[in-house]
């Protein structure tokens, strides 16, 4: 499954795609979501739950984000183990960054760990900047670095 490149199809997550969503949760965090927290991204009319899937219809990964009136936020995303490195979390913040620019957002947001070299590389990447910190964010008292993209007019129909 690993490799350079995996087919990837994103759609709206559903309640059908919760299971497999909650395994990758569970696998991911070390204080996941529970299922009413998703149900709940479901039923918001400011969230817009995606879900990436490979040709098989296995989930390889989600993002949930909100969009409310010029802001958007990613409050949540992860990647099946087996699927990491095939580029499916760019696919799904790109995607995000796309929809949230087409829904009139000027900027979007997040909070990522500062142990999470990874997922920092990539939004780095895609033109992400750390703004600030929240102090003792996360469970273990880790701090959660702050980290937004502008939208910049002509700028983003290259780099989305």
């Amino acid at each position: 499954m690993k490799g350079n490149h995996c087919e990837i199809a994103i759609c709206r997550m559903t309640e059908a795609d919760l299971d497999e969503i909650l395994a990758i949760e569970n696998g991911s965090f070390p204080l996941p979501w529970n299922r009413d927290h998703f149900l709940d991204e479901l039923k918001s009319v400011h969230a817009f739950p995606l879900v990436a899937f490979d040709p098989e219809e296995n989930v390889m990964g989600y993002i949930c984000p909100r969009l409310l009136f010029d802001e958007g936020h990613i409050l949540n995303v992860a990647v099946n183990r087996a699927f990491r490195g095939c580029g499916v979390g760019r696919h799904l913040v790109e995607r995000v960054l796309r929809d949230c620019r087409e829904g009139g957002a000027d900027t979007v947001s997040l909070e990522v760990r500062p142990s999470n070299h990874a997922a920092i590389s990539l939004y780095r990447q895609l033109g992400f900047v750390e703004t600030g910190r929240r102090r003792n964010y996360y469970e273990n008292g880790e701090d959660a670095l702050l980290m937004d993209f502008t939208f910049e007019n002509d700028e983003v129909d290259n780099a989305v």
